[in-house]
């Protein structure tokens, strides 16, 4: 701008956008607070979910939910039942495991439309790893567990071959069991830190253990004196043991499902599962790859959470699930709003926010969309 000396020529139309704009940035600097620091983002706005129940085609009670796409998901559930979608959930198929209906399928790691991962969850040889190839017209086991005293409770795929099955404790460690090509499984135990007396999962939903990326793994523990979070960033080869400060101290009280939106941030939900009217705390939250853990907003439902899963990956929000009700959060655990009447599921998984289910009683399925 001119300097005013009495000359009454106009500014060049440069000079006054110049001016206009510095006048706008004063303004925004100021709206902000000061002029040296810019105001902190918004929180993330997430809008209530559309809630669409579907056909399962089963009365079984289903325990996993393993989405593929936005079309393509698998479940599984007890009497040795899968079911499989690959049209987004208009049409489900259903079936049983030949020779399989004794057993209880606690989790399912879908690949395809053609590939899947049972796990059988129960003492003995009734903890079984099986695989198809031809969206489950046919099924071959790849592990039975041979230890009388050991318990499989759910697996993790880095990719469609590498992956790891968690165990309950035997002799003061965790029989655990890993594939490297997608056919052969090996113990590891050895590689895991020591368990404490007792400690062990709960193959309530199959997400008693997370993978992120392709070396990033953790596992949710309880049922000792401490409930930790065992994690690994190298693939499985070494783990490392953290203390959460999720409800412990009990045979039913723990850690039952973990989940990572990346390499950082993750949450633990959990509780004592045979208290359903319990409100103790059952959320907790990482933000340093699991090393450390701080109690989170507890759910508004009471009860343990069984499975828990963000809504899409890199996003804050969440949906968090237990036999007592279902609830979700936009901000991470900060705060949560309950989805009335929406009780009897245990697991949750999303595809994206468009696509995601919960499973649970009765064989029932409900699509959950952001």
């Amino acid at each position: 701008m001119t300097a005013d000396t009495g000359d009454t020529r106009v500014a060049p139309a440069y000079l006054v956008g110049m001016t206009l704009h510095l006048r706008s940035l004063l303004l925004a600097l100021a709206a902000a607070g000061c002029t040296g620091t810019a105001r902190p983002p918004e929180p993330q706005r997430t809008a209530a979910p559309t809630l669409t129940p579907q056909r399962s085609g089963t009365t079984q009670r289903l325990q996993a939910i393993s989405p593929v796409s936005e079309r393509i998901a698998w479940a599984s559930g007890v009497g040795g039942t899968w079911v499989l979608t690959t049209d987004g959930g208009e049409t489900w198929r259903s079936g049983v495991v030949p020779g399989a209906d004794s057993l209880e399928f606690r989790d399912v790691e879908g690949m395809s439309e053609m590939v899947a991962y049972l796990l059988a969850a129960g003492p003995g040889d009734r903890s079984r790893i099986y695989r198809t190839e031809d969206g489950g017209r046919s099924w071959a086991v790849q592990f039975i567990n041979r230890d009388t005293t050991a318990f499989y409770d759910c697996f993790a795929f880095w990719d469609s071959n590498r992956g790891f099955t968690m165990s309950d404790a035997v002799g003061g460690r965790f029989p655990v069991v890993r594939t490297t090509d997608g056919m052969i499984w090996t113990e590891v135990g050895d590689r895991l830190p020591a368990a404490q007396p007792g400690e062990g999962a709960f193959a309530a939903s199959g997400t008693c253990t997370a993978v992120f990326g392709s070396r990033h793994g953790w596992i949710s523990t309880g049922a000792a004196e401490r409930a930790r979070v065992l994690a690994t960033t190298d693939g499985g080869e070494t783990w490392r043991a953290h203390d959460t400060p999720i409800a412990q101290g009990t045979a039913t009280s723990g850690g039952a499902s973990v989940e990572f939106r990346d390499t950082l941030h993750g949450l633990l939900g959990g509780g004592d599962i045979a208290a359903p009217d319990s409100f103790a705390d059952n959320v907790a939250r990482s933000e340093d790859g699991g090393r450390t853990w701080r109690p989170a907003t507890r759910t508004p439902f009471p009860g343990a959470i069984y499975g828990l899963a963000y809504v899409g990956r890199g996003s804050r929000a969440v949906v968090a699930t237990g036999p007592s009700g279902t609830a979700w959060s936009a901000d991470e655990a900060g705060t949560w709003r309950l989805l009335e009447g929406v009780t009897g599921y245990w697991a949750v998984a999303f595809a994206s926010p468009q696509a995601g289910w919960l499973v649970g009683i009765d064989g029932r399925i409900l699509r959950i969309a952001f």
